[in-house]
């Protein structure tokens, strides 16, 4: 393909040459890697790193502390990966600054690897599995969550230690056709909700020949309550988000790339900013980008957390200094968006993939996952389950597999209820539904949606009337108000669930939400008028009998809705003993009988759940009853 169209790799290859840094697990000393992420940090990470630091000086080892990022095991935080050399290299979980010195005190000194305390190891050996052996690792798949929690996101080297912006240089001895053909036979859809492909979005940007200004931004506005896929990889691996959105720039023809993130994130933030730096100082970003004469730039813009500046439209005027509202489409982003500009917009995990698709092709991309549905799904696991965390698995895994076999199950032995998959407006999928592979297509036929990637686990104790209503106020909390359908029909909606929950539905309600839902979705200008109403239909569509209790029997049957249960204390199983009830209770509703027992003042009773938290297991006097009234009935039952 001519000189100039060797150029880039031959500049890479010398940029990876003079890199001073290797990849952590493979330096030629002992190496302490201590995730540092989000949740590292919320669950004590940094004591435990400075433990490990000062541990280390004292004793004047050959050894280095590297922060890394998401090892995906949030359950177990904090994490830490200790590579010695002739030892496997063991993940370490629930690692405490006590735990932290024995390990340098027995294995970095000692040579004991203290097996006991060891999650899991990272290479093949015979003393401990691997994570391939462990039970969630034979069921993932991990493409773009790779390297999370292997390298430092800090050190630019370590990324290029694993091939970073190879794809970038084989892209720019592409033609920028080549690329996006490249794209579209990986068809590979787009990670931020819609599934919409790839290559076709970034082929449509490029018709528009007669302007030569095009933008390209990284959308990183995760709002979903409970997700975070995208705040993880930018925390865990910036540069292979950067890679991509400038592969992007490069197909399309854009000068200009941003990457819209939430200032929620100020980790992401920070990070994003040092990699961006990084990459311009080695030549990767700016003027002339690997010594050819493709110059491209990246802008950080900071939102200020309106979940409907997720969409396109809404997410372009927030940029421009507007309010965040979606417009009308057509015309679409792709042929007049940022500025009046063709704009395409991609999200983290979209553009994450495309360093991966340059590097190993379309075959291997399409041998993962479904026909349709190629590659991986990466989802946040939260809710009632065992191991919560970030999980890369194959398109068309079922979601049993995910929540059993990767998720490890229900916790403390509870019935499985419902998954919330989907975000806010994704739907409520019964156990029944468990069977159904993930991909975007399947989901949808089941009144769900694959969304960004947040999955919520809900149990025998959750009521699906209250989650429709909890979920649908949060959408409806976040309209920008535009649509009249959005705007005021999940008002209404949300209104009509308030009465149910609090005893006050009716028979006709049940109606009346269903045909608001209806007119809601076809009537609401963006996707999240349009998906608002999915908690609602598939808990009417799956969970119908719940709605009837409500309604008829004025009772929640799961016991979670405070204005349908009331507390009582079981005086054949409370202690004369204890009164641990008793300082839990923040209004004073729990008084001491003239018989020594306890017993709940109903109308000072706020319902705040705390004294059954507090009653200890072996008594277990406290109980939630529903209808409240059967209160009454108890008390007579144990006079």
């Amino acid at each position: 393909m001519g000189e100039k169209k060797n150029h880039a790799e031959k500049q890479y290859q010398e940029i990876k040459t003079k890199a001073e840094v290797k990849k952590p697990l493979t330096q030629d000393k002992t190496v302490v890697m201590v995730g540092t992420a989000t949740c590292g940090k919320a669950a004590g990470a940094i004591d435990v790193r400075e433990t490990f630091k000062e541990e280390i000086n004292k004793r004047k080892l050959n050894a280095e502390v590297v922060e890394v990022g998401c090892i995906g095991h949030c359950y177990a935080e904090p994490l830490v990966v200790i590579s010695k050399p002739g030892f496997p290299s063991l993940c370490y979980g629930n690692v405490d600054e006590g735990l932290s010195s024995r390990l340098v005190e027995d294995y970095l000194v000692g040579d004991d690897p203290c097996y006991e305390y060891a999650l899991v190891a990272l290479e093949p050996n015979e003393e401990f599995p691997t994570f391939t052996d462990f039970p969630r690792g034979m069921f993932e798949q991990k493409v773009i969550l790779e390297q999370c929690g292997l390298i430092d996101p800090e050190q630019i080297d370590h990324y290029i230690a694993v091939d970073g912006y190879h794809a970038l240089a084989k892209a720019l001895d592409m033609e920028p056709k080549e690329v996006i053909e490249m794209i579209k036979e990986s068809r590979l859809r787009g990670r931020g909700g819609a599934g919409f492909p790839t290559g076709k979005k970034w082929d449509f940007c490029c018709m528009n020949v007669q302007d030569p200004v095009r933008y390209v931004i990284c959308n990183a506005d995760e709002g979903d309550p409970g997700a975070f896929m995208d705040r993880s990889i930018l925390e865990s691996n910036p540069h292979q988000v950067i890679e991509g959105l400038i592969i992007c720039g490069y197909a399309v023809g854009a000068s200009q790339g941003f990457i819209y993130v939430r200032s929620e994130y100020p980790q992401a933030v920070r990070r994003i900013y040092t990699a961006l730096e990084q990459a311009r100082e080695k030549g990767l970003l700016g003027e002339g980008i690997l010594n050819t004469d493709f110059s491209f730039d990246i802008e950080v813009f900071q939102g200020s957390g309106a979940f409907v500046c997720g969409e396109e439209t809404a997410l372009i005027h927030s940029m421009e200094g507007k309010t965040g509202m979606p417009r009308h489409r057509p015309p679409f982003p792709a042929e007049v968006g940022f500025r009046g500009k063709p704009t395409v917009i991609n999200n983290v995990k979209t553009l994450s993939y495309i360093p991966h698709i340059l590097n190993k092709g379309v075959e291997w991309f399409q041998s993962i996952g479904t026909p349709d549905s190629p590659g991986t799904a990466v989802f946040a696991l939260v809710g009632k389950i065992e191991n919560t965390g970030l999980v890369e698995v194959p398109m068309g895994t079922t979601l049993r597999t995910l929540v059993y076999d990767v998720g490890g199950g229900i916790r403390n032995e509870k019935e499985f209820k419902a998954v919330q998959i989907g975000g806010p407006s994704g739907g409520c999928l019964p156990e029944s539904a468990l069977d159904i592979p993930i991909d975007f297509d399947s989901l949808q036929e089941a009144g769900a949606i694959m969304g960004s990637g947040g999955l919520v686990v809900l149990d025998e104790d959750d009521c699906m009337v209250e989650i429709a209503r909890f979920f649908l106020d949060f959408t409806q909390k976040e309209s920008c108000g535009k649509c009249t359908f959005c705007r005021l029909g999940t008002r209404h909606m949300l209104d009509i669930l308030m009465r149910i929950t609090t005893g006050q539905g009716e028979k006709k309600d049940i109606e009346i939400l269903g045909d608001l839902a209806v007119d809601i979705k076809n009537g609401s200008l963006c996707g999240l008028g349009k998906t608002a109403p999915n908690p609602v239909l598939t808990t009417l569509r799956y969970f119908m009998d719940e709605y009837e209790e409500h309604i008829q029997g004025k009772r929640c049957p799961s016991l979670m809705c405070p204005e349908l249960i009331n507390f009582y204390i079981v005086p054949k199983k409370c202690s004369k003993l204890c009164s641990a009830c008793v300082g839990s209770c923040p209004v004073e509703a729990i008084y001491t009988r003239e018989d020594g027992l306890k017993a709940i003042d109903l109308e000072k009773c706020v319902k705040c759940n705390s004294c059954p938290l507090a009653c200890p297991p072996e008594y277990d006097a406290i109980i939630k009853v529903s209808p409240p009234e059967r209160v009454e009935e108890l008390e007579k039952e144990n006079a």
